[in-house]
């Protein structure tokens, strides 16, 4: 089996669509990490413009994540895998946004848990909102040719959409790309759909530099966006839905779809 760099750049899109009580959609550009938990350090010599724990043009703060604590990342991860009954012991890889300079906001990060062999067995889908929130939810991937998942939607993640209906998880990926779809789904009918697409490159300074020219401000911008669009909704009329206090449930299991109904909910653990 080849070994994984310890670091990879993801550059690609996002689209989102929400379909009721109006259509509303809107795209654009992104650039993503993808990261070996356990191999940091080498990750942080990868690039003169990347680095851990520290202020760079582009970094990755253990603080950002899991736990939150300047730790490994490793025993929680694989505590959230172990909630959903997934044994993990290989390798474990978080594709997440970077750090940008001094700010960092992640709607959406994928933690990837291996076996030794280099299979795939699970997916930690862990969700952010603007209000410095996070949920999990975790996956089993037995089918290892379709990652598709659903589950109750328990997080607030929008205003604009209150905290009911179901998730649609879809995940393809490889060496090369990435494509994550997560559909929201209401009465067996879909609401709202959010997709990522990206390809792979190496870690370079010239590919890191190019990031930041071209998309000069990165994670600030998918904050500004996330503002912008919201605004956007508001003046159409959308339903403004006050966000409720947070489950002290901090982890949610969803059921692989080849199994489940369309809408199959998930079940909580406690965290």
């Amino acid at each position: 089996m080849i070994k994984s760099p310890a670091l990879r750049l993801l550059k690609g899109h996002t689209e989102h669509q929400r379909s009721v009580p109006f259509t509303h959609r809107f795209k654009y550009g992104l650039g993503l990490i993808d990261i070996d938990i356990d191999r940091l350090d080498e990750a942080g010599s990868a690039s003169t413009f990347f680095s851990i724990d520290r202020s760079n043009l582009f970094s990755f703060n253990r603080r950002d994540h899991g736990a939150r604590e300047n730790t490994s990342l490793r025993p929680w991860a694989e505590a959230e895998f172990r909630k959903a009954d997934i044994h993990v012991d290989g390798e474990i890889r978080l594709v997440t946004f970077p750090r940008h300079a001094f700010y960092k906001f992640a709607p959406i990060s994928l933690w990837l848990g291996h076996d030794r062999d280099g299979a795939l067995k699970g997916i930690l889908y862990e969700v952010n909102n603007t209000f410095g929130e996070t949920h999990v939810y975790a996956a089993a991937t037995p089918d290892v040719s379709r990652n598709a998942h659903a589950t109750d939607k328990v997080f607030h993640v929008s205003p604009f959409f209150d905290v009911s209906g179901a998730y649609q998880f879809t995940l393809k990926q490889n060496d090369e790309t990435l494509h994550l779809i997560v559909a929201t789904m209401q009465d067996q009918t879909q609401t709202h759909v959010a997709t990522i697409s990206a390809k792979a490159q190496p870690a370079t300074s010239a590919n890191l530099l190019s990031l930041a020219l071209r998309k000069p401000f990165s994670s600030l911008g998918v904050t500004a966006a996330i503002h912008w669009q919201a605004l956007k909704l508001w003046l159409k009329g959308a339903k403004y839905h006050s966000k409720p206090k947070q489950s002290s449930v901090r982890t949610t299991i969803a059921t692989p779809r080849r199994a489940a109904s369309k809408t199959a909910p998930g079940r909580e653990t406690i965290a």
